[in-house]
């Protein structure tokens, strides 16, 4: 289920995965919420583009600790990619 910030506050959140279109970031929230996973999702810049590089804006999408085994597993399934560290 989608979570507020404050739900974060005092924890150590884990940056999951990095929606780059919308209909990405609904699909992925759609898929955590079924699977009664609590996350959090925020817009951020990332680095993008292989010749020409620039700055864009994705859905930075966070879980707890206890939920990243959970959560990486369902997104290999699912056909995600790992989340690399932004701006590389």
């Amino acid at each position: 289920m989608k979570q507020d910030a404050e739900f974060f506050e005092g924890k150590d959140p884990h940056l999951l995965y990095i929606a780059k279109k919308l209909k990405d970031a609904l699909a992925l929230e759609i898929l955590l919420c079924e699977a009664g996973i609590d996350y959090g999702v925020e817009a951020d810049e990332y680095s993008g583009g292989l010749l020409f590089r620039s700055q864009r804006t994705g859905a930075f999408f966070y879980v707890l600790p206890e939920s990243v085994e959970q959560a990486r597993r369902l997104l290999e399934e699912r056909g995600y990619k790992q989340v690399s560290p932004p701006g590389l």
